[in-house]
């Protein structure tokens, strides 16, 4: 993906869009790929970078939600069953089939989860990863060395999915531009265009690094910026109440000496009713997470230092070494965009996880809630939806199996270039042809100079955050080795792009400031 070209496509297309999607999170990108695999022409933007906000900062998790089951929400488990199975098979180079183990404390505890997860395999069907069975207290300590072994009576093995969401995101959208669509970061939706009948068919939209403007036609325009959602809403309908209610979860990575070995640790219920996963990614420990109702949406979150609080002392109660706040790599902060059924509601567990689609009279259709696991039938229900108000001809999705870009069989686990999947080779081929390119920035990340200049060729990569945060997951694994590297990625981003030594001051200013929320110690509010 190539920005400056991508943007002259869209300059030089004097048709109507099919489809233009506002948005660039998991919503959007899912909607992206639908519409273009299906032959519709799309546009897709996004005010900031591809998955900056909410999409960026999961638990990494594709799961069935097991807590769902034990609302009752079985057609919703079914649903994120298939699609978890789904997604391992056509993106088997960003996803993983991860063992959990659940401590039980006490024969009730075993009895009650062993057959819940019972229920949870068979709703799986033939997408199942795996059979959940008892375990001795034994086998528990073999698996989970660090678990407080006084405590538990045995435990239940069960499988989910786990994947590396902003690569996820990436891919997609390189998918959905070989299909033919356009897609762009950085660019501002600044108001919504109506025909004389008072039907959307357009948008106008900013280009925030030239300040350039731009018209471009669309028969559906479709709002998928998640917790932003009622700023879009508003252009289309000036002084509509609120229809979302974010929630913020927080994470805290650790090293692998918190939980060796390969599995995951799934707390059905803490003392307060949440749930706590700590769970091995990129040879880090990611722990969380929170459910914290917030008034206002915000690009970059902060956690809350009860929230930081939360976290430590229930991973405390567990595990038998307790980790420190200096014992934290990175801590990062995403809000869930929470459709409330009711406007006084507060409880984000009585908000509905599943997606809602809703149209307005004006025809701008805006899609609220969902997660990773669900994006590909999200965005299926969203075109059928379109079709159906529309009135058109009914397509065919092609998405059930369609093999997301660098799909690659059997990759190596222990290669951190492992993510790139069939691309890999290309980056390699990238390190060794031309001169510097083999540069390791970082020991502790292995990162190559070939990876940045990668990102900003081929991944549309604008700045040292998008690199180090989401092209990589740096930032996310260790905020403060991430800095570290900061002004050597923002020089080989000015050199690529033909940017002056102000932008590149500029840039890693503006990155230390990004990178102080994710350093525990130097930041959590109060």
């Amino acid at each position: 993906m190539q920005r400056e070209k991508i943007l002259q496509q869209v300059q030089d297309f004097r048709e109507s869009y099919d489809f233009i999607v506002i948005g660039g999170g998991a919503t959007g990108v899912g909607i992206a790929l639908e519409t273009s695999t299906r032959g519709y022409k799309t546009l897709l933007l996004e005010k900031s970078d591809f998955a900056k906000s909410t999409s960026s900062k999961s638990t990494k998790l594709l799961h069935g939600g097991v807590r769902y089951l034990a609302q009752g929400d079985v057609a919703l488990v079914r649903e994120a069953c298939v699609e978890r199975g789904r997604l391992l098979r056509n993106a088997p180079h960003l996803t993983k089939n991860q063992s959990f183990v659940i401590p039980a404390f006490g024969w009730f505890d075993e009895l009650k989860y062993t057959v819940g997860l019972k229920m949870y395999d068979l709703l799986a069907g033939t997408y199942s990863l795996g059979r959940s069975h008892r375990i001795s207290k034994k086998k528990t300590l073999e698996k989970i060395p660090t678990i407080q072994a006084d405590k538990i009576t045995g435990g239940i093995v069960y499988h989910d999915g786990q994947f590396d969401d902003t690569r996820m995101a990436v891919n997609v959208l390189q998918s959905s531009e070989e299909n033919g669509a356009h897609v762009l970061n950085y660019t501002e939706v600044k108001g919504l265009t109506k025909s004389g009948e008072g039907k959307i068919d357009g948008v106008l939209f900013e280009d925030l690094e030239t300040g350039k403007n731009y018209n471009v036609k669309g028969k559906a325009v479709i709002n998928a910026t998640g917790v932003f959602g009622d700023r879009i809403l508003q252009l289309d309908e000036p002084g509509l109440a609120k229809t979302i209610r974010p929630s913020q979860g927080i994470h805290v990575v650790l090293d692998p000496s918190f939980l060796p070995g390969d599995h995951a640790i799934m707390i059905p219920k803490t003392d307060d009713g949440r749930v706590l996963f700590a769970v091995p990614w990129h040879n880090k420990v990611v722990v969380g997470t929170t459910d914290t109702p917030v008034e206002d949406a915000s690009l970059e979150p902060v956690a809350l230092e009860e929230e930081l609080k939360f976290i430590l002392k229930t991973t405390a109660k567990y595990l038998t070494k307790a980790p420190r706040r200096t014992d934290i790599l990175s801590i990062f902060a995403g809000l869930r965009p929470l459709a409330a059924p009711k406007a006084d509601s507060s409880k984000t567990k009585e908000i509905s996880r599943s997606h809602k689609i809703a149209v307005s009279d004006s025809h701008l259709f805006t899609m609220v809630g969902g997660k990773w696991t669900t994006f590909r039938k999200m965005a299926q229900d969203m075109v059928e939806r379109v079709e159906e108000v529309k009135m058109w001809e009914k397509t065919k999705s092609q998405t059930k199996n369609f093999k997301i870009h660098g799909y690659q069989k059997d990759v190596d686990l222990d290669d951190p270039m492992y993510v790139y999947g069939t691309d890999r080779e290309k980056i390699l081929e990238l390190a060794s042809s031309e001169p510097g390119m083999d540069e390791i920035l970082s020991g502790i990340f292995k990162l190559r100079k070939a990876q940045v200049v990668w990102a900003v060729r081929h991944e549309m990569a604008r700045t040292v955050e998008d690199v180090l945060a989401r092209r990589t997951r740096c930032l996310l694994l260790d905020a403060r080795e991430a800095k570290r590297v900061a002004p050597q990625v923002a020089a080989i981003i000015a050199e690529e792009t033909g940017k002056d030594k102000k932008w590149e001051e500029n840039q890693l200013e503006d990155f230390m400031k990004v990178a102080e929320n994710y350093i525990c110690c130097d930041k959590v509010k109060v």
